[in-house]
């Protein structure tokens, strides 16, 4: 069943079956492996898109769902990889392994264009449903709060 998509500001049609995760068509389909599947339950948050601008989970949200939304992925939050937050990523040191890291990026980005200047405290609970099991937490709230800083 082809399935229409608005993915990274494009229309694609995709060939699947509806109740196909997002996570799935994603990576196997439109060779976008910039979103991680993680544990496939919606509990980690390597797979984290927007979904009209709001952060989901790409590993339980069916294709049908998003038909007339838009879907941002981590290729599309900023083609050439200059985000601020992809920036301070990198000056803080926050990837080790980089297996959560877009997941990550996206539900920070999430936070940060509802509230430009989130507290310590706001960052903390936002982003606490992302696990990085190489545990540079202290990282991801510094790259955060560096970008807000900035803001």
């Amino acid at each position: 069943m082809a399935i229409p998509l608005s993915i990274n500001g494009k229309t694609v049609s995709v060939d699947t079956e509806p109740s196909t995760p997002l996570l799935w068509v994603l990576r196997d389909v439109l060779n976008m492996t910039g979103t991680k599947f993680g544990c496939g339950l919606a509990q980690c948050g390597a797979c984290t898109v927007h979904v009209d601008g709001q952060p989901v989970r790409a590993c339980v949200t069916p294709t049908s769902m998003l038909v007339g939304k838009k879907v941002t992925t981590i290729e599309g939050l900023s083609p050439k990889g200059d985000h601020p937050l992809q920036k301070a990523w990198i000056i803080e040191q926050a990837p080790q392994c980089g297996y959560c890291q877009s997941g990550q990026i996206m539900q920070a980005a999430a936070l940060l264009e509802k509230n430009k200047t989130p507290s310590r405290a706001q960052i903390v609970e936002h982003m606490a449903g992302n696990i990085c099991r190489c545990g540079t937490y202290n990282q991801i709230i510094a790259a955060i709060e560096r970008v807000a800083k900035a803001a």
